[in-house]
């Protein structure tokens, strides 16, 4: 009975680790990131952390690259736009964070909570600038992808609607994240002001 438990147990651990493979491409890492339905911090951080070792990784092979890659040119604006769109769900992601800790409103009754409260604003300010900090890069990444606006990459088509965006300035995470910031600002500033009276 014990031999046919332990038999059992090596056999599943055996299929377990058969399973696993290797991970070394931005490819790869980009296929680890995903979306949750409803997105609690421990999503946003291991999605974040997926999504920074996909910054740091080299390109896979075009051959098997997320898009269809024929000629240089492709192979160029297919390694700008995904690195931008890395850029993008990484701003994404701080932000998913910073909402979860964000209080939007200095409520008078969440007095007696304030040194709670200013902690939380701490912890979302420094998620929203974290994100900031991928945004020139972000931006740059998008203008470089659109000066070859005439290079065709099948499979991109998403990327290049995104890159498109930035170049217009119908997205622009600065001015997003500048007006969180500041709001952010004003809501610390009415915590600050709380007192015993307040309450």
């Amino acid at each position: 009975m014990r031999r046919s438990v332990l038999v059992a147990l090596i056999s599943l651990v055996a299929a377990c680790l058969g399973a696993a493979y290797p991970v070394y491409y931005k490819e790869q890492y980009w296929k680890l990131y995903h979306e949750h339905y409803i997105q609690y911090p421990d999503d946003a951080i291991e999605n974040i952390f997926w999504l920074e070792k996909a910054k740091k990784a080299d390109f896979c092979n075009p051959l098997y690259a997320l898009a269809t890659i024929e000629d240089k040119k492709q192979w160029e604006r297919y390694r700008y736009l995904l690195d931008m769109q890395i850029d993008l769900k990484l701003i994404e992601q701080h932000i998913a964070l910073a909402v979860k800790f964000d209080k939007r409103v200095a409520y008078f009754y969440n007095a007696p909570w304030k040194a709670d409260n200013l902690e939380t604003l701490k912890i979302a300010e420094s998620a929203y600038r974290a994100a900031l900090s991928y945004w020139p890069e972000a931006k740059e990444l998008a203008l470089k992808a659109m000066k070859m606006r005439f290079t065709v990459l099948s499979g991109g088509e998403f990327w290049v609607n995104e890159a498109a965006r930035i170049e217009e300035g119908d997205l622009d995470y600065k001015a997003t994240l500048d007006r969180e910031l500041a709001r952010l600002a004003k809501v610390r500033s009415e915590f600050a002001k709380m007192d015993s009276t307040t309450y």
